[in-house]
């Protein structure tokens, strides 16, 4: 294979379509593994056992930061050595890369167990939902390598033009999910800790599948001898460094949706914002889906200094994205009700809370593509501080700051509103970085 054919033909909707579609669908099916085991525990267990999921949910965020930072801003350094002909130092970074996120998901499994209990028996929970916060945390730990290979071999074999493969092992890990899902659940009562298995091992699919295909020196980007250049390491940390703030303060911010939802409707409402967050997740996907698959293109187009190129692609996702806003937000305030039923039924107080959390927050899908897109292209053009400041400001200085303020003002509907009211001074906020760095990039 020419490692260059993919990435010199015409910026078209179809080749664009041609890299990102696979990597929606992919981003789509991976949303699906929350999702799924959400469906399966509210379902056969419990809301309870719901309400447990999202509050272990801050500390599985971590494991998510890390692996975020170090797959999205690593594939934005080695993609653009890729687009400088430094083929070589791109594939002995990568193996060394890989063996960081080997190392720190080791780390992090023993620090997991080392604190979780206290951390949940400092919360005030009754004892029931305690133990499946424990139960459930407990049995995922043991698959955090497994996660933060799966996250990273996503985006390389994306980036080796493998886009198909990475769908096809997504969609095989999530319909394992599903299967493991009831049978550990509903066959084998293994309760909560079997839909923590269930899902560790459908991440696993990748994680496996990605060691046999970077093995292979035919692909574009594979294993070979690593050079410790930790000034890569360095780089691909800063560069990443946007992506892990939107997905620790993701948990941070869970955390305050938890606390303050405790505060104003009790464990119920904890049970509300878990549904809302798997729509949210379920719609940000797509944005996800489609920043990830462009990622690879918007880089070595920069390292190729191909002005034309990057100005076409940008244009095109934008146009992209505005699309996909508007049909998710639609779908999504005419599908409440039966979303919502999916996970609880009319008459039970989670069921009104989250109708109407859910009708308040799609609003904010008209915002969150442009500013996930947003984030990811000036990570993927390796301006690593500004992706830093749009992440963080969205996710956390926006939203602390609609937290502290709409919920003392509307009550419960003031929590739904914080999210939207964040995603539109993001948006803001993304446009005006967007005008700013637009002669520097020609995009």
């Amino acid at each position: 294979m020419n490692d260059q054919n993919t990435y010199n033909k015409p910026v078209t909707w179809k080749n664009i379509f041609k890299f990102a579609v696979p990597t929606i669908a992919m981003s789509v099916f991976m949303s699906f593994y929350t999702m799924v085991d959400g469906l399966f525990v509210s379902n056969l267990i419990g809301t309870d056992a719901l309400s447990a999921i999202n509050l272990t949910a801050p500390v599985i965020q971590l494991v998510t930061a890390v692996s975020t930072m170090l797959a999205t801003g690593g594939s934005a350094v080695i993609m653009k050595k890729m687009g400088e002909h430094k083929s070589n130092e791109a594939r002995e970074d990568f193996t060394f890369l890989i063996l960081v996120n080997v190392i720190v998901g080791l780390l992090m499994c023993v620090l997991g167990y080392s604190v979780m209990e206290a951390i949940f028996g400092s919360m005030g929970l009754s004892t029931e939902v305690q133990n499946y916060c424990v139960s459930y945390l407990g049995r995922y730990l043991p698959f955090t390598v497994p996660i933060l290979l799966m996250n990273n071999f996503t985006l390389y074999m994306i980036a080796s033009e493998k886009a198909t493969l990475s769908l096809v092992c997504s969609v095989t890990g999530g319909i394992l999910n599903m299967a493991l899902d009831y049978i550990f659940i509903a066959i084998l009562n293994m309760g909560i800790g079997g839909a923590a298995i269930a899902t560790g091992l459908g991440y696993s699919v990748t994680a496996v599948a990605g060691l046999f295909v970077f093995a292979r020196r035919s692909s574009l980007l594979h294993f070979t001898k690593p050079a410790f250049r930790f000034k890569v390491l360095a780089n691909a940390a800063a560069n990443g460094c946007s992506e892990m703030a939107t997905a620790l303060v993701t948990g941070i911010i869970t955390m305050m949706f938890n606390w303050t939802m405790l505060r104003y409707a009790g464990e119920n409402g904890v049970a509300a914002v878990t549904i809302i967050m798997y729509v949210l997740m379920f719609a940000s996907s797509l944005y996800t889906g489609y920043s990830y698959g462009v990622a690879p293109m918007l880089s070595y187009y920069y390292g190729e200094q191909n002005q034309e190129k990057l100005k076409k692609l940008v244009s095109s996702s934008l146009k992209i994205i505005a699309v996909i806003s508007l049909a998710t937000a639609a779908a999504s305030f005419a599908a409440t009700r039966p979303l919502v039923s999916i996970f609880t039924r009319p008459g039970h107080p989670v069921y009104d809370l989250a109708v109407t959390g859910n009708r308040i927050c799609t609003l904010a899908l008209l915002f969150i593509g442009f500013n996930i897109f947003a984030s990811g292209m000036f990570t993927a053009l390796s301006n690593g501080s500004v992706s830093a400041i749009l992440a963080f400001s969205r996710s956390f200085v926006f939203m602390l700051a609609a937290m502290l303020v709409l919920p003392a003002v509307f009550g419960v509907n003031g929590i739904w509103l914080a999210t939207p009211a964040a995603e539109l001074m993001a948006l803001i906020l993304s446009s005006a970085m967007f005008v700013k760095y637009r002669k520097r990039y020609q995009y």
